[in-house]
């Protein structure tokens, strides 16, 4: 290695290395106009005094669920003052207190005291405020399936969704941010009949999609000419193959690192190999335990099964063991696509010409579910 290839101490490949962080919202956001669109014309009557309407934003991890919402909602206070966007991780707030607390900042600066004010009270406070200065309020609850777990989704909903009987025009709105199918149906019937929701679907990233948005972030953290586009190309088909784009920037951080602390210039092929090694690999383990029986029954079916499935054979099998229906079967197959544990491909030779081959995603022999 010569002089020039060694990094003086104070050097660094990053530019920028906050670039690599998850929360990290990119200048340059491709690949989602439709359904961005989809959001601002759910949005849009609120601008013009009506009442917005409410959207399921349903897509797998990392699919951009959340930086969409986040994006839709900075163009709309950025364009009117009528309309107020507060968006909620329902990871850390899991409570009806929690939630409307995080609405009580958004409005007033500030969060509410936790003791010695009655949830009534500060529900009020919000909604005359909304009502006095005629905004309309849209919430986008992100992870909502821990409101389920927690039973406060529907009272939540509940709250939002009718004020207005009580505060007459007051105008809220809802966006669910979920990753998980079984969800989209978990409602009370009191909270569907005003929820009536659009779907708004976030499909996982082509390669091609995956390669230009690593190479953006790539030029947004580190200085020109560290990683070779041989090293790009790597990183896109390995985070392809995963199906979650986080592991992708992951390694891209990953890779700089190692080679920073290398001494080299550049991300090379032994950096790549070596973060790839460093990663942990995802457990499927907790995600086998999150299925319910029927998910697990189809899942045995198909790993015992030698050569590959077609889901028309496949669901008479089930039927014929389990007497469940045929519409439960298809619910089970696609949540078990959509948690990437099988791969299904249409082939067109069915009888209505729609006919599924299903993969597993892993190594049966390996896990016990």
């Amino acid at each position: 290695m010569g002089i020039e290839d060694i990094l003086m101490y104070d050097e660094s490949l990053f530019q920028n290395i906050n670039a690599f962080d998850p929360d990290y919202y990119p200048p340059n956001y491709n690949f989602r106009d439709s359904q961005m669109e989809a959001m601002a014309m759910s949005i849009r009557p609120a601008m013009r005094g009506g009442k917005p309407s409410n959207a399921i934003v349903l897509g797998a991890p990392a699919t951009g669920k959340t930086t969409a919402v986040r994006k839709v909602f900075e163009l709309v206070e950025k364009n009117t003052e009528k309309v107020v966007c507060v968006y909620i991780n329902c990871q850390l707030h899991t409570t009806r207190f929690g939630i409307f607390s995080q609405i009580h900042k958004k409005l007033f600066g500030h969060i509410p005291p936790e003791t010695g004010v009655p949830f009534s009270r500060i529900y009020d406070k919000i909604m005359k405020d909304l009502q006095k200065n005629e905004k309309a309020l849209i919430v986008a609850l992100d992870d909502i399936n821990y409101l389920f777990q927690s039973k406060n989704a529907d009272k939540v909903l509940y709250d939002l969704l009718r004020a207005y009987e009580e505060y007459p025009g007051v105008r809220t709105g809802i966006f669910t941010i979920l990753s998980d199918l079984e969800f989209r149906y978990a409602f009370d019937k009191n909270v569907n009949t005003v929820f009536i929701p659009q779907e708004i679907t976030f499909p996982l990233y082509t390669y091609s999609e995956i390669e230009d948005i690593l190479r953006d972030r790539a030029n947004a953290g580190f200085f020109p000419n560290v990683l070779p586009d041989d090293i790009l190309e790597q990183v896109s088909m390995y985070t392809l193959e995963n199906g979650d784009l986080r592991v992708g920037i992951n390694i891209l951080r990953i890779c700089g690192n190692i080679a920073e602390a290398d001494a080299s210039r550049e991300i090379t092929q032994k950096h790549f190999d070596r973060a790839i090694e460093s990663l942990v690999s995802v457990d499927i383990s907790e995600t086998l335990k999150s299925l319910n029986d029927n998910e697990k029954y189809i899942l045995r079916m198909i790993a015992d099964k030698e050569g590959m499935f077609n889901a028309g054979e496949l669901s008479k099998i089930y039927k014929k063991k389990t007497g469940s229906s045929y519409a439960s079967f298809n619910r089970a197959l696609d949540k078990l696509e959509f948690v990437r544990l099988i791969d299904t491909k249409y082939t067109g030779k069915g009888v209505r010409g729609n006919a599924r081959e299903i993969t597993l995603r892993f190594n049966p022999d390996d896990f016990s579910f």
